[in-house]
């Protein structure tokens, strides 16, 4: 399997995020993440800056798949930029 680069950035309380990241564990896929709310004071701001600069506001789950953001839980866009990465689903 292709190293596929994805990065999402998430809230610990939101259950959108939750449900994007099982979307990637349920497909074995190996990604990082930060949950926002949980980073201090500067870190939490420069990781808002980010979600900003990637996606134009802070709304999230925001997913990062191989230079491409998508914001929200858009399991159809996520399967379409893995697959545009070389990934290929199991079964």
């Amino acid at each position: 399997m292709p190293e596929i680069d994805i990065m999402l950035y998430t809230l610990s309380t939101c259950p959108w995020c939750r449900k994007t990241k099982k979307f990637f564990d349920e497909r074995g896929l190996t990604y990082h993440f930060l949950d926002i709310d949980t980073l201090g004071r500067k870190d939490r701001q420069a990781a808002r800056d980010k979600v900003v600069e990637l996606v134009g506001s802070l709304q999230y789950p925001v997913a990062v798949i191989d230079g491409t953001a998508v914001q929200g839980y858009n399991p159809d866009k996520f399967t379409d930029l893995l697959k545009q990465a070389g990934w290929k689903p199991q079964g």
